[in-house]
This record gives C-alpha cells, sequence and structure tokens, in this order.
C-alpha cells in the first residue's frame, strides 16, 4: 500500500531506525503535517493529535530507500545476446524498460536513484520526458553517456571524448545536461585472474580538468574505477564518488576519508556472478574472492571512517532493479555495519551524494515524510525488506 499524506496524521510504530545512524527506537509516534514530520515522541497512550491515525505497531520503519548506481536502460539479464541487444534498441522499447524497472525499485522501497549512463543516453531523456519535477514516484538522477577512453571499456554505457578534443573540452559541449558526469577510468574487473588491474583511462591532468569542467557545470562527477592507481588519480583529482573501487588498497581508503570523497561499492556485483557460474569453475572461485576481497575492505573503510553509500549497478548481470539493494545492506552488515548504520548509507548517504538532503534520507523532524514499513522487529531486517507493507510519502507519481 503507498499513502500520500496531504494534512494531519499520527503515525504509530514499532520500531523506527531514522537514517542518522544512530541507535534504533522502540514504540514511537509521528505527527504528520503537510507531508511532513512535526515531531517524534513516545507513543502518548491513546492520545492522539491528529485527525487521522495509522497503526504500524507491528512494524519497523525506516527512511525511504536509495540505490545511488543503477542502470535503468539494463534488465540484470543474464543472457548476454539479449543484453547486448540492448545497444541497439530504440528509445521507444526501451523507455518501456526503464518504466518496468522504475516500477521493481519502487516495489522494494527505492525512493531515489543515480543512473550511470547508458549507450544512447535513454535514461536521461526519459527522466525529461516522462517525469514532472517533484512529483515522481522515484526520483531519478541521470548522467546520460558516460565518457571513456577511445578504444577502452565504456561503449555499453557511454562514448569517448569528440574527435580532437580532450575530456574537459568534449564535457564543456554537452547539449542534454545531465545530473553529474560519469567518467570510466579503469576496465572491469577480471573473472579469470584474481586482483588484475587496468591501466587507468584517463592520466591526472585529463581526469582533473574533466573534473573542473564539471563543477563549472554545476555537476558532481561520479568515476568507475578499480585497482590502486585508477582509483588514486580519481580522488587526486577530486572527484566526488568512486564507483566499485575493487583492490583500491588502504591507502586510498585513508585520503578518501580526509577527502570526503564517497565510494560506492557495489558489492553485490560479484555475489551475483557467483550465483551465475557454476561451483568449482574459475570464474566461480574468483567472483567469490572478489566479493570476500570487497568485503574486506568495507570493513577497513567503517575503521578509516569514509563516507559510503549504497549502490548496486543494477541492470548487470544478474543484479536485478530494487531487489539488489537489500542485498547490499545484507553485505554491508556482514561486513560490520550494524543495521543503523547500513540503513544510514542506503538513505542519509546516498541523499547526501544525490544532492536530495532536504527531501529524502532522513526521518527526523522538520524533514518530509518519506519512508517504508516492514513488518516485525529490526531483527528481522534486511530479509523482510522483501515484504514492505507500506510505502510512505508526500509526492505522488506524474
Amino acid at each position: 500500500m503507498t499513502c500520500y499524506p496531504d494534512k494531519s496524521l499520527t503515525v504509530s510504530a514499532g520500531w523506527l531506525i531514522d537514517g542518522t545512524g544512530s541507535p534504533l527506537a522502540r514504540d514511537i509516534q509521528l505527527d504528520i503535517s503537510d507531508g511532513r514530520i512535526v515531531s517524534i515522541s513516545d507513543r502518548d497512550d491513546g492520545q492522539v493529535k491528529c485527525r487521522e491515525t495509522m497503526d504500524l505497531s507491528h512494524c519497523t520503519i525506516i527512511p525511504g530507500l536509495i540505490d545511488c548506481h543503477v542502470h535503468l536502460s539494463m534488465p540484470g539479464n543474464e543472457d548476454r545476446s539479449f543484453r547486448d541487444s540492448q545497444l541497439n534498441n530504440s528509445y521507444d522499447d526501451i523507455r518501456r524498460v526503464i518504466a518496468g524497472h522504475l516500477m521493481e525499485h519502487s516495489g522494494y522501497g527505492v525512493v531515489a536513484l543515480r543512473d550511470g549512463g547508458d549507450h544512447k543516453g535513454h535514461a536521461l531523456r526519459y527522466r525529461d520526458e516522462y517525469l514532472i519535477k517533484g512529483r515522481a514516484g522515484v526520483v531519478i538522477k541521470a548522467a546520460g553517456r558516460a565518457w571513456h577512453a577511445q578504444g577502452r571499456y565504456g561503449s555499453l554505457i557511454g562514448r569517448s571524448p569528440l574527435y580532437g578534443l580532450d575530456l574537459a573540452q568534449s564535457i564543456s559541449l554537452i547539449k542534454d545536461i545531465p545530473d553529474h558526469i560519469k567518467i570510466i577510468n579503469s576496465g572491469l574487473n577480471s573473472l579469470s585472474e584474481f586482483g588484475k588491474e587496468t591501466p587507468a583511462q584517463f592520466d591526472p591532468g585529463q581526469l582533473g580538468r574533466a573534473v573542473k569542467e564539471g563543477k563549472k557545470l554545476g555537476l558532481k562527477t561520479m568515476v568507475h574505477a578499480n585497482g590502486q592507481q585508477a582509483v588514486k588519480i580519481a580522488i587526486d583529482a577530486g572527484c566526488h564518488s568512486i564507483e566499485h573501487g575493487f583492490f583500491m588498497g588502504d591507502e586510498n581508503l585513508g585520503v578518501m576519508a580526509e577527502k570526503g570523497c564517497i565510494w560506492v561499492p557495489t558489492a553485490i556485483t560479484m555475489e551475483a556472478y557467483s550465483r551465475i557460474f557454476r561451483p568449482g569453475t574459475p570464474e566461480y572461485d574468483i567472483a567469490k574472492k572478489n566479493l570476500d576481497s570487497q568485503l574486506k575492505q568495507i570493513s577497513m573503510a567503517i575503521q578509516y571512517g569514509v563516507n559510503i553509500a549504497v549502490g548496486t549497478d543494477s541492470g548487470s548481470p544478474g543484479v536485478h532493479h530494487g531487489k539488489a539493494v537489500h542485498e547490499e545492506i545484507r553485505l554491508f552488515m556482514s561486513a560490520g555495519y550494524t543495521i543503523e548504520g547500513a540503513v544510514r548509507c542506503a538513505s542519509f548517504e546516498g541523499a547526501k551524494l544525490l544532492g536530495l538532503e532536504e527531501t529524502a534520507g532522513l526521518l527526523t523532524p522538520g524533514m518530509p515524510a518519506v519512508f517504508i514499513a516492514v513488518r516485525g522487529g529490526p531483527e528481522s531486517l534486511p530479509d523482510s525488506l522483501g515484504n514492505i507493507e507500506t510505502v510512505f510519502s508526500q509526492h505522488r507519481a506524474g
């Protein structure tokens, strides 16, 4: 059920995780007026301040979830030929795919997401043509087409700099202004050689100028980077987030913590590969090792104080839209996060990265009432996220 509060409402909840990372609260009451939280207090022994009430005393409520790395044009299908065919699909075909993926995200409690690019910029066009600002069921932030070096990985989700121009010059000429800049600075992770690093796609000068050009346009830069060198170049260039970051190493984690660069680990991608390949095959073994390595890095990042946001790379093989957010939260908990900390990564940290701090990510007085409710107590999380009872938002889909 999705609720749209218009006036005053009192919500009674069994448990509250507010997105700040603070310990959960038990037996609380939210007073909501005109879509915003007015106060949060202990239950008032039946005294109701508002004319309407909602009893969620059997539920845990948490902020609406945010996925900071998706590919809306891609299906998460494991069939390579089907996936490759997506490159040539028309916008009319892809817009139906995107609409379906947004419904999946919404059904799993995702209220906002950040698209990392597609070959023809279909997700950006969809955002422009089909979403009415401020009235969207799921807020979309889109990169349009990502940038990769000529002859290197990335054609599936973008394009290389224009002929005769460098990366920054090409960015300065974009016509359809995206919500952020996506740059690819390494290759994919190997499934045949554990820990193999590919050379950086752009040198420090090229990437630094590109990030500065993005800032001139008022845009943050997200950088796909795996391996120590590619990640270091991206951090030194001043990028706002490192996407994936496999095998980046402790030194890079320490610098990220100092500079406030946000990390989006997408650990679920490797768990998905371990499901695709048969146990005992080299690909299965390396996918598992890649996952274990990434979880160890997340554990180290917690100690360093790196700001981490949940992103899933949904649309990648075996990584399904919406559901993958819950799976990534589970992996964060296995790496050492409490449920409160993992929810913060999947809500408030994402809101900061997407520029939505004033509209999503926290359940505190003054914030919009945007939350999901699941049956049972916090001990059932994150599994209970697969059976959401209520999605509560002040916006209707346009």
